[in-house]
């Protein structure tokens, strides 16, 4: 109620990526406090999945946390896993602001932030200095993409790059094919560009689980050749699913969203076709696969429908955005 309150009188009304801004702060503030030791525990039911235990079936989507700057802090808010990044080979500053968009109607996001991130090699030490730590850290997952100055031609090499610095601090690695906010990049999702990139980076992950992240977008005879590939080179499993560039069914006024410019949606809008990707990827795959199910869940029964529906975890961002601190509480307490 707290949450809805000043999120309809404040944050609402500051600039998506202010705002965003501000929400981090706030959470690590409070980790640094250590007023989430405060926070009751809560029941949860464990998954344990390729090799690793996650407390809890539900986790953070990557866009959240680009740089690893929060990681140990939202999983005191409750999320079992946190997938940073995207994180690319070369830093970048992404794309020109403004490039975080709000949909209240449709409590949905519009972003082209471009994979702005410090780079592989600043991320990675600053995960090796989290994990020397010694404290308790949720599940970590580090989503890997294409640097934008590196032709589509050269991916395998940079992806290959990003692979080495970073698999040593993570506990799985997400290889981002399905972004629309860099150039080129879901071309690489055709299987002649994928399956080259998605060897180089298993050779470099140290054992470590790798995953691919697919769009919604991909027509079904595509998800369903990713997902046959995925068995074929024995990967852990497949994120289903990314933003959608469709503007299909929105509440928002057309010519609200026409003034976003392009971008990839996220949020509510995403769950029906989210969820019928992770049906063709289940039936194609059977239980070869681990699917981890993301894209419009907002409330603990969506979470139940996916796991049914054969997701071995589910995550979620921008519900986040829209329900607050103690949103993935809410979704993994039993």
């Amino acid at each position: 109620m707290l949450y809805s309150l000043a999120f309809k009188f404040i944050l609402s009304k500051l600039d998506p990526e202010r705002a965003h801004h501000l929400g981090m702060f706030a959470i690590r503030l409070a980790s640094s406090l250590r007023l989430t030791k405060l926070l009751p525990k809560i029941k949860t039911r464990s998954v344990k999945v390729f090799g690793l235990e996650f407390i809890s079936p539900f986790g953070l989507a990557a866009g959240f946390d680009k740089n690893a700057i929060a990681i140990r802090a939202l999983g005191e808010l409750g999320f079992s896993h946190v997938e940073i990044g995207t994180v690319t080979a070369l830093a970048q500053d992404g794309n020109d602001a403004p490039r975080l968009f709000r949909l209240k109607a449709d409590r949905a996001l519009i972003n082209r932030m471009g994979f702005n991130n410090d780079g592989a090699e600043v991320i990675a030490k600053r995960l090796e200095k989290l994990r020397s730590s010694k404290k308790a850290l949720p599940i970590i997952g580090v989503n890997i993409g294409k640097s934008r100055v590196v032709d589509v031609f050269d991916a395998v090499g940079d992806y290959e790059t990003s692979a080495r610095l970073l698999a040593p601090w993570a506990d799985y690695l997400a290889v981002n094919v399905s972004s629309p906010n860099t150039p080129g990049l879901r071309s690489l999702q055709s299987i002649t560009a994928l399956k080259p990139i998605l060897k180089a980076v298993i050779e470099q992950s140290l054992g470590k689980p790798v995953l691919v992240k697919i769009a919604p977008d991909l027509a079904d005879q595509d998800v369903v050749d990713v997902a046959k590939l995925a068995v074929e080179l024995g990967l852990a499993g497949v994120i289903a699913t990314n933003t959608t560039i469709s503007r299909e069914g929105l509440k928002t006024p057309k010519l609200q969203v026409e003034s976003m410019g392009v971008g990839g949606l996220s949020g509510a809008p995403l769950n029906d076709r989210s969820l019928e990707v992770l049906r063709l990827i289940r039936k194609t795959a059977g239980s070869e696969l681990a699917v981890i199910s993301v894209g419009g869940i907002e409330t603990k029964e969506q979470v139940a429908i996916r796991i049914k529906a054969g997701a071995t975890l589910v995550q979620g961002y921008t519900g986040f955005i829209y329900f607050g601190p103690l949103w993935a509480r809410k979704l993994n307490r039993i």
